[in-house]
């Protein structure tokens, strides 16, 4: 039979447009749909804005660093519209980008909402497509709890089109986007309220890393509530009322804006049309093989919408590899092992490979062995700074394998990404005392553990 398209891609994030470029790059007929912005969650309400407003969120810092090495103080106050303004400018930007990549391509878009009207047949807008083979990249969108007055809450994609900066937020959920929007906030000079409804922040992470920021977010000012949670909001001429819960008390707090920034993420599956095809869903996510095939064999699915790691590299990976193999015929399957992540917070973290708990868990508890160094940098030194830098590394003992790296503190993203490929090769410890340090660095801190 013969198809309008090699592939069809329903989703124009990172996987899709990913996926779609190098499935073109082996000759196939690639179309693609998106309805919204192209760069999907990680360009456009994520990542890539999100990183902008972390950089600026810590200029206030250096200006004070700056004095230690001999500079005069500094008076300076953040214009927010123009900060919003920049960093919405520089997302419409990435979209220009990603519109000449596909067009260079030969990708067509259909900027339009796309449904299955069978298993080879697309309805994107008013047209019908067939394809031989579709990938399925719709990704994810933030849910709310439910709590009277939950309309007045904002997820974590609205804090980059705010109009004014809030004096006073509360931010709700513990997760790496709860901490990175509660450490943004604070540096741009907003008062801060974050309600962890655990004892602590970064569940899933490394203890050491959970406890290191949390003791900077609190030394840092940011107003923590452990063990509690929102049981209803009110909107207020004085601002938005919130009722805190606490294990043994109640409170209310008073604050500008409230931002929904860890409460939970769902695949975006409706009105895709999946009940026109033998897609099997599983928990909400659509379920898939080693090689993102789903249950109905020429449809494949990537990234988010998947729930496996929600993380933008790992649906770019993910659509690569499908790629590859379908397409390429080079075979391969995306590895879920050691895959690094940073959080960024401030201090920065950034992980690659299994936590102590982990490690511990799955080799036994005297099979690992622990490498620690905690200290201060050097460029803290002259302006006073005692904030400090951790490091960690999870090793087992019998084969001297690296099986985890851990840190906090500056640059923490840019340090893990290079430990991560010796991670992700297998390196031993005796590899990482053999390598020579850069001196002086924070970083050869890894190689000179002991």
């Amino acid at each position: 039979m013969s198809y309008d398209y090699d592939l069809f891609v329903i989703g124009g994030g990172s996987g899709g447009i990913a996926t779609a470029r190098r499935a073109a790059e082996y000759g196939a007929r690639v179309g693609l749909a998106e309805f919204d912005r192209l760069g999907g969650t990680c360009v456009n309400r994520g990542c890539i804005p999100k990183k902008l407003m972390v950089y600026s969120s810590r200029f206030p810092q250096l200006f004070k660093d700056a004095e230690g090495y001999g500079w005069s103080p500094v008076e300076s106050h953040l214009n927010w519209q123009k900060l919003i303004a920049n960093v919405n400018g520089d997302v419409a930007r990435l979209n220009g980008v990603y519109e000449r990549m596909l067009d260079n391509s030969k990708v067509e878009v259909f900027p339009a909402i796309a449904r299955f009207l069978d298993s080879h047949t697309i309805e994107a807008g008013d047209k019908k497509i067939t394809a031989d083979k579709i990938l399925i990249a719709v990704g994810g969108y933030p849910v709310k709890p439910d709590i009277p007055g939950i309309e007045y809450t904002m997820v974590s994609d609205a804090m980059f089109h705010l109009p004014e900066q809030p004096k006073r937020i509360l931010v709700l959920g513990a997760g790496y986007i709860g901490v990175e929007f509660a450490c943004m906030m604070h540096g741009l000079g907003t008062e801060v309220t974050q309600l962890i409804r655990s004892d602590k922040i970064l569940r899933g992470f490394d203890e050491d890393i959970r406890d290191e920021i949390q003791a900077e977010m609190i030394r840092q000012g940011i107003k923590l509530m452990p063990k509690s949670f929102p049981t209803s909001i009110e909107k207020t001429s004085d601002g938005l009322k919130v009722s805190i819960q606490h294990p043994e008390s109640s409170e209310i707090v008073l604050v500008d804006a409230v931002g929904l920034a860890a409460t939970g993420r769902v695949p975006k599956l409706e009105n895709l049309g999946l009940e026109n095809v033998n897609v099997e869903v599983k928990n909400g996510a659509i379920a898939v093989n080693e090689y993102s095939q789903t249950s109905e064999p020429h449809i494949y699915a990537v990234g988010d919408c998947t729930d496996k790691v929600n993380l933008t590299p790992v649906a770019i990976n993910e659509g690569r590899a499908f790629a590859d193999t379908v397409f390429g015929g080079k075979s391969r399957v995306m590895s879920y092992e050691n895959i690094p992540s940073a959080v960024f917070t401030t201090p920065e973290a950034a992980t690659v490979g299994l936590t102590e708990a982990e490690a511990r868990v799955k080799y036994g508890e005297n099979a690992i062995k622990i490498y620690r160094s905690k200290f201060r940098p050097g460029y803290n030194v002259l302006p006073g700074r005692e904030d400090k830098t951790l490091m960690k590394l999870v090793v087992h003992i019998e084969s001297d394998r690296v099986l985890g790296a851990h840190m906090v503190g500056d640059h923490a993203a840019e340090i893990i990404q290079g430990v991560a490929i010796a991670v992700k090769m297998g390196a031993r410890k005796a590899d990482f005392d053999a390598t020579v340090g850069i001196h002086p660095s924070a970083a050869e801190e890894f190689v000179t553990m002991r």
